[in-house]
């Protein structure tokens, strides 16, 4: 039955080292939510806290109506899909799958018809008297997956169960993942570092920062509204420019950075502030040798994207990341402006830099 994942101010330390700081975190029913962040930011001991292989300095983890938060491992009833596979290399495909079925004492013919059953959801019917170590990576993580799920635990968790694959078949299973995990209907959590992974998987995704939560909301809203300047450039905004607004007409701003005026609209940018930190990705920057309402800048090194130039410009306003059109390459040293594109840019409030 699915049920809804619920953290309340969780903390953990390791000796005398915070690893998580008061960590709230609701999953809805049948959600997959993923926590995504750099090594150390708190994702994986989160994950182990809920599995039960780790406990909570305080706080509490409630799974549906049930306390989770002192209870042993082996009574949470959850799936797991590890990184490493931890498939049993003696045991063959069918073995691997019916293992936890056959420790939860589901009779034989059950048991078969469940992992039969499962097999051929994964694609895997005809490998079901392989042993792991014939099949490929990609068929070991379906034989975990598989494995998971055929015992129906009311909460399915992920760890970085796609960084052994090479890039392809990464983005082949992590549909299949969604598939089965949407058909299922099982809540989820999943950990990862790649963004992309998370961005196309997950109804909401977590990004965390030194055992805390910076940001958990839908990836359309990360990508164009993030919270503050951490996530920001999590998510690509490269480049920060305090700015102050110096004129106001409906919906359509003026405003300054070091002394340059620029023109924005709060129709593709939200609400602007007196004072406010603009966020823009290089894509956000049009960098033009044609004069107008823009940055002045320098041109430096000049990449080769394939859909557009990316230039590292110096500019009064600092060192800028900005694109160009494949149509007119600037050669470095050239004097150029960069010009904001509004629905490439967000607003950020300093008091909220992290």
């Amino acid at each position: 039955m699915t049920q809804p994942l619920d953290l309340q101010s969780v903390t953990a330390r390791y000796g005398t080292t915070k690893v998580l700081e008061d960590l709230s975190l609701a999953v809805g029913a049948g959600e997959l939510v993923s926590l995504l962040g750099a090594s150390g930011c708190g994702k994986t001991t989160t994950l182990r806290l809920i599995a039960g292989f780790l406990a909570p300095t305080s706080g509490a983890i409630r799974l549906g109506g049930r306390d989770l938060t002192r209870l042993p491992a082996y009574r949470r009833n959850i799936g797991l899909v590890f990184q490493n596979y931890a498939l049993f290399p003696h045991l063959s495909v069918r073995g691997n799958v019916g293992f936890g079925l056959k420790q939860r004492g589901v009779p034989t013919a059950e048991r078969e018809r469940r992992v039969r059953a499962m097999l051929d959801r994964v694609g895997l019917g005809e490998y079901a008297d392989r042993l792991p170590a014939a099949l490929s990576g990609g068929q070991r993580q379906r034989v975990a997956l598989a494995r998971a799920l055929v015992i129906e635990p009311p909460l399915l968790m992920f760890d970085e169960p796609l960084s052994n694959l090479d890039a392809k078949l990464r983005v082949d299973m992590r549909v299949e993942i969604r598939q089965l995990q949407r058909s299922n209907g099982t809540t989820s959590v999943y950990v990862t570092h790649d963004q992309e992974e998370a961005f196309s998987i997950s109804d909401r995704v977590a990004i965390m920062h030194a055992g805390r939560v910076m940001q958990f909301d839908r990836p359309e809203t990360l990508y164009r509204r993030p919270a503050n300047v951490f996530v920001a450039r999590f998510v690509g905004f490269e480049n920060i420019v305090p700015m102050r607004v110096t004129a106001r007409e409906g919906a359509s701003i003026q405003a300054e950075v070091a002394g340059i005026a620029l023109a924005l609209t709060e129709e593709a940018m939200g609400p602007v502030p007196d004072r406010f930190l603009l966020g823009a990705r290089p894509e956000g920057l049009l960098a033009t040798p044609v004069a107008a309402t823009g940055i002045p800048a320098t041109i430096g090194i000049r990449t080769y994207l394939g859909r557009a130039y990316q230039y590292r410009c110096d500019t009064p306003a600092g060192p800028l990341v900005a694109n160009g059109p494949l149509s007119q390459p600037l050669d470095p040293g050239t004097q150029a402006w960069l010009v904001p594109v509004p629905d490439q840019c967000c607003v950020l409030s300093p008091e909220r830099t992290p």
